[in-house]
């Protein structure tokens, strides 16, 4: 029952996220939560990893170097250059570089296992690139954004340090040590994880009601195409030198869903309310983005399975 109702994410996310449009003075009125309940996301995600999962990028690390580069070229580049062909405000370039300049997304790895893809290694990757965040999120929002909006590089370091390191790695050593203890509560850590989510998305929504009334289909359009194109290169570039299907799906759900819920927290913190607008869309389309792929990866699966049956 668990698993299902973390799957259903993307509905959730929509039936909440609609609630707070109409409804936004309760939730715009828990908008000091955020933090908080992002360091709950990143603790959760910690909670499904142990140490020895580090062994894997020393067993693949070709793989796991392209899909690292990939992740902190084609997103942050993306991002800037949708942003500046919509010309978008400041803010919102800032807001859609910030998103292009985050790990992984924390729920890549259900929608991977969903697409029939390579678990493990989306699991690896996600860590990977929530780890080179730390360091790459400030410096990427510095070369992208420098000229346009002033970028606080090391009080971005350290709210990361606090929001995503110190959490994730509280998570991996608990579940490491306990995890035997706690394996029948296991399930309970995504679905936590996909509540504090859907909160953090609802409360951006009812904080920039008004100001989505007017941009809303705009900014939606940047997004979708920001996503769109993580997916695609995702895919195609590891395709063309020769990499498996199911090593390239998980190349393209890791490169295209992206940790919104950090450059959610990082805008309202250091740039603006307005700034967290293209994270709060970005976690909403790509949770539905990718669910749409998994099903029909695995709807071709499926076929693919039934013929050699036959």
């Amino acid at each position: 029952m668990i698993h299902l109702l973390t799957r259903l994410f993307p509905l959730w996310a929509i039936l909440l996220s609609t609630t707070a449009f109409f409804f936004p003075i309760p939730f715009a009125g828990m908008r000091p939560a955020i933090i908080p309940l992002l360091s709950v996301v990143m603790f959760c995600m910690g909670m499904t990893l142990k140490w020895s999962d580090f062994k894997e990028t020393v067993k693949s690390p070709k793989i796991i170097l392209i899909g690292v580069l990939l992740q902190y070229i084609v997103m942050p580049l993306s991002a800037y250059v949708i942003s500046r062909s919509f010309d978008l405000s400041p803010e919102f370039v800032a807001g859609m570089v910030l998103v292009g300049s985050s790990a992984g997304g924390t729920a890549s790895n259900v929608i991977c296992y969903l697409a029939k893809g390579n678990v493990a290694l989306s699991i690896t990757l996600t860590m990977a690139s929530t780890l080179i965040a730390v360091f790459a999120m400030p410096a990427l929002s510095l070369l992208y954004l420098h000229q346009i909006v002033h970028v606080p590089f090391l009080k971005m370091l350290f709210s990361i340090l606090q929001m995503v390191l110190i959490p994730v790695l509280a998570g991996t050593t608990l579940n490491t040590f306990l995890g035997g203890k706690i394996k029948e509560i296991g399930p309970l850590f995504p679905f936590v994880s996909t509540i504090a989510i859907v909160l953090i998305i609802a409360i951006i929504i009812g904080l920039n009601q008004t100001k989505l009334k007017e941009i809303g289909f705009i900014l939606a359009g940047a997004v979708i195409l920001h996503n769109l194109s993580g997916l695609l290169i995702g895919f195609w570039f590891p395709k063309l030198l020769g990499y498996d299907d199911r090593t390239c799906r998980t190349l393209s759900i890791e490169v295209g869903m992206q940790n919104s819920g950090l450059s959610v927290s990082l805008a309202i913190k250091h740039f603006s309310v307005m700034a967290a607008i293209p994270g709060a869309i970005f976690s909403i389309w790509h949770n539905l983005s990718g669910s749409f792929l998994a099903g029909y990866w695995s709807y071709k699966e499926f076929r693919k399975s039934s013929r050699k049956n036959c």
